[in-house]
């Protein structure tokens, strides 16, 4: 039988529907008076106390209380079976969540040194945090530079995508800006989320210069499937010393100018409800994403939290002690005069 929890008098009683057997005395008491009931019943009844001593002694008075303390013990071990719980603390709990997937451009020029080392790690750096504090979020994660990859899908397991965000480095996929392929793909993984809010948080340092998807059918798609995107146009302003050219594992840099789609990156933002934030420096960045993690708290779900306290034992001693006790008494004390 399933747990029904009832509130009575400050406790919680997982099993109400055991308090039928508080009629299990009324109707053997009953069958008795209608002499259905042959043979010994499981309660004493006071008609069959003997009332031989003129004078109530002792073992008279404790002898016409054998049935009173066989009652109490059944209705104590009713209580028990009850499984009284005491309520510590009662809370509801809020779930905030939506689902979220970063698109990080990993394109070789987010290796520029115009961040702390550079832009890639300064943006790994700003993400981790900022998934590290989306308690109750699906997060998902795709890349993106001449061509985009879907590097985790969307899920609550926020340690796999911190662990993940950690392993960022280019190189691996073709060298190239394909906005419009990060965008896109990061929309197939939010295209059938149930979620009542779903956001992309795209990043990117340069302009769309690769990829088989343009932006402006990426943004379409995005608009469709009723996605929110946040677009980050990270680089400093002038110029940055810039890899320009790859020699195996090792780049050689140069000074070169930074260049930014802002006109896309703020169509797309403006488009799809979201909106277009310039990171020229660390600080800037971290509070692009601490204002993106305030703009975006969605209540879907809502639980309740309660923490009991068993204190059926309690109830179960006492019935012990009671037929114990008549046990006691029946067998020794009043054994002469039952």
């Amino acid at each position: 039988m399933p747990e029904m929890n009832f509130e009575l008098v400050g406790y919680n009683w997982a099993h109400p529907w055991m308090a039928i057997l508080f009629l299990l005395p009324l109707v053997f008491y009953f069958l008795k008076k209608k002499n259905i009931l042959s043979g010994n019943a499981p309660f004493l009844s006071l008609s069959q106390v003997p009332h031989t001593a003129s004078v109530k002694s002792l073992k008279t008075v404790l002898l016409r209380s054998l049935p009173l303390l066989e009652l109490l013990g059944y209705c104590l071990l009713v209580l028990a079976l009850l499984r009284p719980q005491k309520i510590l603390d009662s809370a509801n709990l809020k779930t905030e969540g939506i689902d979220i997937v970063l698109s990080l451009d990993l394109s070789s020029s987010m290796l520029a040194k115009d961040f702390n080392p550079n832009r890639l790690e300064a943006a790994k750096s700003a993400a981790y945090d900022f998934v590290k504090g989306r308690v109750g979020d699906r997060i998902g994660l795709v890349v993106f530079s001449g061509e985009a990859f879907a590097q985790c899908p969307l899920t609550n397991d926020l340690q796999v995508v911190l662990s993940m965000i950690k392993q960022l480095s280019p190189g691996f996929l073709e060298d190239g800006t394909a906005i419009g392929m990060g965008l896109a793909t990061a929309v197939n993984k939010l295209k059938n989320s149930k979620a009542k809010s779903k956001v992309i948080i795209l990043m990117t340092d340069g302009v769309n210069n690769a990829g088989y998807i343009p932006p402006d059918l990426a943004l379409q798609m995005a608009k469709e499937f009723g996605i929110k995107v946040y677009c980050i146009g990270i680089g400093s302003n002038g110029y940055a010393e810039t890899p320009i050219a790859r020699d195996g594992d090792q780049y050689q840099y140069a000074m070169a100018p930074v260049i930014i789609d802002e006109a896309l990156l703020r169509e797309i933002a403006d488009q799809t409800n979201g909106r277009y934030f310039r990171a020229s420096d660390q600080s800037l960045l971290e509070e692009i994403y601490h204002t993106i993690d305030k703009l975006e708290k969605t209540t879907f779900d809502q639980k309740s939290y309660r923490n009991f306290s068993e204190k059926f034992h309690f109830f179960l001693l006492g019935a012990i002690f009671c037929f114990l006790l008549v046990l006691i008494l029946k067998r020794a004390y009043l054994k002469s005069v039952i």
